[in-house]
């Protein structure tokens, strides 16, 4: 696809950047497992169907609608027990071929990451993995939802038109169509079982990866 005409590039990161979706769904699990298997699975069958929405949102419908009156870990003890999962995950990570060529191809354009990661801890990751210097436009995750992050990042020019969403998840398309933002499915390390059917009833783009944009 031709992306000089795109002014900005907006990237998902779990399963788009990184190969880092099997990362979350193993943290979510090992994360819930103190109140039994059962319960954990159910997190991560809500986890799965809901791609790039916030941990925090996720942890408090389990605590609230799984596991409400059992002992066990609360809210905060969840949450940083999927952190500390989370982070050697992302650590040890493939990232997506092509990255630096990409970058080098659309000099032309600013690059975003607007994830349902933890923000603090993307930036972290990113930093440590030395790619951080090609997201010029900066990167953004949670508490903050993808619908917020990229209102506020229109609004404030730093994401110009004509802007392009790459993204793996139901929710990224959904959000990129509130923002009015163009939309590439990749679905070469997508969680979304029917993205298919989805993207060909919605008439949605799609590319296996970066590598191939």
């Amino acid at each position: 696809m031709n992306l000089s005409n795109y002014q900005t590039l907006v990237f998902d990161c779990d399963g788009v950047v990184l190969n880092s979706n099997k990362v979350k769904t193993e943290a979510f699990f090992k994360a819930a497992l103190p109140y039994g298997e059962a319960a954990a699975q159910q997190l991560v069958d809500y986890h799965v169907a809901r791609g790039g929405i916030s941990r925090y949102k996720k942890f408090e419908w389990f605590v609230e609608n799984v596991v409400a009156g059992q002992a066990g870990p609360n809210l905060e003890q969840l949450l940083a027990a999927y952190a500390k999962e989370v982070l050697e995950g992302l650590l040890n990570c493939e990232i997506v071929s092509g990255l630096t060529e990409l970058r080098a191809k659309t000099a032309h354009a600013n690059w975003l990451i607007v994830s349902g990661g933890d923000q603090q801890e993307l930036r972290d990751v990113f930093a440590t993995k030395d790619i951080a210097k090609y997201f010029d436009g900066g990167i953004f995750g949670s508490p903050d939802s993808k619908d917020t992050i990229l209102a506020r990042e229109k609004q404030n020019g730093n994401i110009k038109p004509k802007a392009l969403f790459l993204g793996d998840s139901r929710y990224d398309h959904e959000a990129a169509t509130t923002a009015k933002l163009d939309f590439v499915f990749l679905s070469y390390w997508t969680e979304f079982s029917e993205w298919q059917s989805y993207c060909a009833s919605n008439t949605i783009q799609t590319q296996n990866s970066l590598f191939f944009i």
